[in-house]
Formats: C-alpha cells, sequence, structure tokens
C-alpha cells in the first residue's frame, strides 16, 4: 500500500495512516527490542519515514537503548491505555518523548505499565479495542512500531488489535521454533475470535544466528512454515549491538558501517517494500 493509499479523508484535508507494525514474540529473549529500536531509527535516519516507536512491555527497554531515563518520564505508555480504559472526552496529547533524531519519536514505558490489567479487569472487550482510536492523534505518522511484552495478556491482545502487522523475530533455537508457532496461533485467535482479519504477519527475521547445523536445521524448518514471510536477513551476534545499546545508541548512531548495521538495513528495507494491503504471492 503506497503513501498515497494511506491517506484518511478528514476535516481540513487528508492525514497519513500509519502502518501499524507489533514486533512480537511470546518468548523473551527474541531480540524484539532490539529489531524495534534499529528499524525505526533506519526508517526515520535513513528513508525520512516518520516513525512512532510504543513500548507497550512493563520492562521499559526500548526508551533505555534509546537513552531515555524511562523511570523519570511524567505520561508514559500506561497513560495511554487509561486514557482510553477511562474514556476521557477530552483525551491529553500522546505522551510522546522526542528521540535524537527529528523524525523518530517514542512513547516510553515503565514498570508501572503492570498495572494496567489490574486497571481492566472486569470491564468489556470493547475496552480492549480502542487503543487504535488512542492513536489517531498519530495520523501523519508513516510507521508505528510496537514493542510488545514477552507474554501474552491484556498488555499483548491489546497490541495486536491495534496493528496491522506482525514483525515476528525467531531466535534460531528449538525452543523459539516452538514459540513462533504458538505465535503464529495467538494471531489467528486474534484475527477469528476478536474479529480483526486485518491481522497479518508481514516479516519472520530469524535472530541470533550461528554456523552450526542445529541453527541451520531450524532455519531450514522456518523456511517451511513461513514460505511468503521469512524474511531474506538472517541476523547474526555482534557485540556492536550490546555496545551501542549500553549507550543508549541505536546501531546505526554507533557504527553506521558495520556489519550488523547493514542486517538491520537490510530488514528495514524489506518491510518497508512489504506492501500490507495485498497478500504475498
Amino acid at each position: 500500500m503506497s503513501r498515497a493509499e494511506r491517506k484518511r479523508s478528514v476535516p481540513g484535508g487528508d492525514r497519513l495512516i500509519p502502518r501499524r507494525v507489533a514486533c512480537i514474540n511470546e518468548k523473551g529473549g527474541s531480540g524484539k527490542t532490539t529489531l524495534a529500536s534499529n528499524v525505526g531509527d533506519y526508517l526515520a535516519r535513513e528513508r525520512g519515514q516518520r516513525v512512532l516507536l510504543v513500548d507497550l512491555d512493563p520492562q521499559g527497554q526500548l526508551g533505555k537503548v534509546l537513552g531515555v531515563d524511562v523511570a523519570s518520564e511524567r505520561r508514559t505508555a500506561l497513560d495511554l491505555l487509561l486514557d482510553v480504559v477511562l474514556g476521557e472526552e477530552t483525551r491529553p496529547p500522546l505522551p510522546v518523548v522526542r528521540a535524537r533524531h527529528p523524525r523518530l519519536d517514542l512513547i516510553v514505558a515503565n514498570k508501572s505499565l503492570a498495572l494496567f490489567p489490574q486497571e481492566v479487569a472486569g470491564r468489556s472487550r470493547q475496552d480492549y479495542c480502542d487503543l487504535r482510536d488512542a492513536l489517531t492523534p498519530a495520523d501523519g505518522y508513516d510507521f508505528i512500531l510496537f514493542d510488545a511484552p514477552p507474554s501474552f495478556g491484556t498488555i499483548t491482545l491489546n497490541l495486536l488489535l491495534a496493528s496491522i502487522e506482525v514483525l515476528l523475530p525467531v531466535p534460531l533455537t528449538y525452543l523459539a521454533l516452538d514459540g513462533a508457532a504458538e505465535m503464529t496461533r495467538t494471531i489467528e485467535m486474534v484475527r477469528t475470535r476478536f474479529e480483526h482479519p486485518e491481522l497479518r504477519t508481514s516479516l519472520v527475521v530469524p535472530v541470533f544466528a550461528r554456523r552450526t547445523r542445529m541453527a541451520a536445521e531450524i532455519l531450514a524448518k522456518l523456511r517451511e512454515h513461513f514460505p511468503r514471510e521469512l524474511s531474506q536477513t538472517v541476523l547474526g551476534f555482534s557485540v556492536l549491538i550490546d555496545e551501542a545499546q549500553s549507550r543508549g545508541k541505536t546501531i546505526f548512531e554507533y557504527a553506521p558501517r558495520s556489519t550488523a548495521a547493514a542486517w538491520f538495513a537490510a530488514v528495514a528495507e524489506e518491510l518497508l517494500a512489504y506492501d500490507p494491503g495485498r497478500v504475498r504471492a
């Protein structure tokens, strides 16, 4: 779907409807935060896209790897969700934190987000669906990338209902392969039981690749399970990624000419080229 096709007619003129992408895996340690931060930064920095990163993981790692003191932020992702649940008639502005690149914005999370399931306990399913409305002020961005919690629950359901696409990182380990199958079942459940048929997987990205027979076998199985969705790019290990995150930087800020930067750039280009309006042939 082209930029022109993503225009929404509103009073006063057309506004751009962002591509809403959930970077998600129900297994922890899958590299989803690393993927979201670096792909988002590349799209903004190198491709001129306006990108909003939304952290919906109570660990708050997305803000941390971008150099934000998430504990000190007054308004966070919890406020974004509570504004929906409480049905505020006059909704406050999005709790956006400006990143270092002018085209990259961020909504941070911290441990307070873990309180959200208690706030919605006993409420109807409809309360989970309105995150899309809460993000209406984000029309004008090209991409919204969500960083998801590492397990399924109220927050994850809310996130998937607000998304149209899934970016699924899969470590090349046996247990992660099982996790990818479980994630596929979750996506299908959201599509059918919660009447969200637009949700689909854009890219499955193999990560943490080693030159071992086991990794090669798992990659082959991923090709069998995801013949249309598997990315052309396989991400390996690089100490530069950890070094960059420890300094609150993306790989494109820290080591832009590195092999690791080339990996994330390639994944971002595949995501940019994917047409969410059409099923891959």
